[in-house]
């Protein structure tokens, strides 16, 4: 994925999305999937609202990527194409395909540090 310089300047600025001041932050409601600008969501009620990234834009138009990125402000897995957080990230293990959200965080881990290669 090709940052910004505003969005490499916001990844510099904030090293946490806690860090983001309460006045400038967004939360995601994945209830309901509104993004609003204070809990609890006015929709369905839940107050169990997520940070919303701000290099996040919510839309990814693409089904299926062969690879995958990682925000570098919240570390959540993006699309390399144009770097929506809303993307289901699968692997396959012993020969069967999972949802990654599923695993534990050291697992998740492993993935990510995992060397790709392509094959020329």
């Amino acid at each position: 994925m090709q940052w910004t310089d505003e969005q490499k300047n916001l990844a510099k600025k904030y090293r946490r999305l806690e860090d983001i001041p309460e006045a400038e932050r967004r939360y995601k409601c994945h209830t309901c999937h509104l993004i609003v600008d204070s809990t609890p969501c006015p929709r369905c009620g839940d107050e169990h609202l997520v940070i919303m990234c701000p290099l996040d834009h919510c839309h990814c138009s693409h089904d299926i990527i062969s690879g995958i990125e990682y925000c570098p402000l919240c570390g959540e897995p993006v699309c390399p194409e144009c770097g929506s957080h809303d993307v289901v990230q699968i692997s396959r293990v012993t020969g069967y395909l999972q949802e990654v959200s599923g695993w534990n965080a050291g697992k998740q881990q492993e993935l990510k540090d995992r060397a790709r290669y392509t094959v020329a």
